[in-house]
């Protein structure tokens, strides 16, 4: 009986154990954020007026499941959000971050439109005071739109007084260029950052962009 009771104890400790264990792997986190411009791609998405943002990432050992949103304003008043839904796999191998993953964009008024979805992979490497990334992201085409790919870059480096500067490239194919340079000030769990984003159209001048954009953003 005494060796009936001491197996049963151990099973219960074992299954204890494994059952924390399983649930240390699952990662909860929200987002939000409030900026006075929402640029995606080097583009105004709000015809440069404020935006508030936020999300929620949901995460079991190396793969991820989340959803974003934020308003938007494309000078009309057929939609003023966008909500996106993504999920992928992120992992290291020989000291290299890739991310392989699918996001789809979605403005709940304007389906047949604007809705589109992307495969991305990414690459990235942080080392104790700058880090450098790249990703690409390729358009998944459907009966109503064919989106262009797209390639990004970025780096950063911790400058004095904590501060984070980054610098940062994308090439939207046969659409345009766009260039950024930012600064990056944390306060305990707040994020503060300014930075400039150019954008430079292939096909008309007067499409190009130049803003100064202020974000105060927080991951809980």
């Amino acid at each position: 009986m005494k060796l009936i009771k001491i197996t049963l104890s151990l099973a219960l400790i074992s299954n204890l154990l494994f059952a924390e264990e399983a649930t240390s792997d699952i990662g909860v986190s929200a987002n939000l954020a409030l900026t006075s411009n929402y640029i995606w791609r080097g583009m105004t998405q709000t015809k440069d007026s404020p935006a508030i943002q936020g999300g929620v990432d949901a995460t079991y050992k190396n793969l991820y499941i989340g959803a974003w949103g934020s308003n938007v304003d494309f000078g009309d008043d057929d939609n003023s959000l966008e909500a996106d839904i993504y999920g992928g796999y992120k992992d290291e191998l020989g000291g290299i971050g890739f991310d392989i993953g699918a996001i789809q964009y979605i403005y709940p008024n304007m389906s047949d439109e604007y809705n589109f979805a992307e495969v991305y992979f990414g690459l990235s490497k942080d080392f104790e005071k700058f880090g450098v990334s790249a990703k690409y992201s390729i358009g998944v085409e459907t009966d109503t739109i064919n989106p262009e790919n797209y390639l990004q870059g970025a780096a950063w480096v911790e400058i004095p007084y904590e501060v984070k500067l980054g610098l940062g490239y994308g090439n939207y194919e046969d659409i345009g260029d766009n260039y950024s340079i930012s600064l990056t000030k944390s306060f305990e769990k707040f994020d503060v950052s300014v930075a400039y984003i150019e954008f430079n159209h292939d096909n008309d001048a007067e499409l190009d962009e130049e803003n100064v954009v202020v974000t105060l953003s927080s991951t809980f």
